[in-house]
């Protein structure tokens, strides 16, 4: 059994040690959440960083966008399904079956999103945001056209790429440092 108060494979600091202006994001992680993601935890050991990563994560997943929060979760799941992240596979899994109220999708996202009864605008996003993990280089026209071709603006195109793009990017980080999900994680929306 893997030790449920471990966050990552690095030490983290105290929380006390947390400068000032973080300190009430922490608060608020715990009274909307009932606790402070380990993600957070294992970032405040660069504070600055850590405020990088707020911000971008907000502005992608929170902010305004033609996708949903619910497929921009999508995105992070099928992602990190290919990266095999285990952070970001409880974390984000539990996230996709919260907001969709189906604990199957989120398991279905997690194993592979192609078993997954999804519309084709859906299907066709995660199919992108696949091809962009795999073989970043080999994103042509036609992969830009298909996601038009079911409704997709160039600014939402925009957005799945930068989701997609940031989810590669914090996988290897949290794969790196060996980053743990919160126990709570693996119980919640079944």
């Amino acid at each position: 059994m893997a030790d449920s108060d471990r966050v990552m494979a690095l030490s983290i600091p105290d929380e006390a040690t947390l400068p000032e202006d973080l300190v009430p994001y922490f608060q608020k992680c715990r009274d909307k959440l009932g606790m402070v993601p380990n993600v957070l935890r294992a970032w405040s050991l660069r504070p600055d960083k850590l405020r990088t990563f707020i911000a971008s994560y907000n502005a992608l997943m929170l902010g305004p966008s033609e996708l949903s929060k619910l497929e921009r979760e999508m995105i992070a799941v099928v992602v990190s399904a290919i990266n095999r992240c285990y952070y970001c596979l409880v974390a984000h899994g539990a996230a996709v079956r919260q907001m969709s109220g189906d604990p199957a999708l989120g398991e279905m996202m997690v194993m592979n999103h192609k078993v997954a009864d999804l519309s084709p605008r859906q299907r066709a996003m995660l199919d992108f945001a696949a091809a962009l993990t795999e073989a970043p280089a080999k994103i042509t026209d036609a992969d830009r056209e298909r996601l038009r071709a079911v409704g997709f603006s160039d600014e939402a195109i925009f957005d799945i790429a930068e989701v997609a793009a940031f989810f590669n990017y914090t996988n290897r980080v949290a794969s790196a440092v060996d980053m743990r999900p919160n126990t709570e994680y693996h119980s919640q929306a079944r």
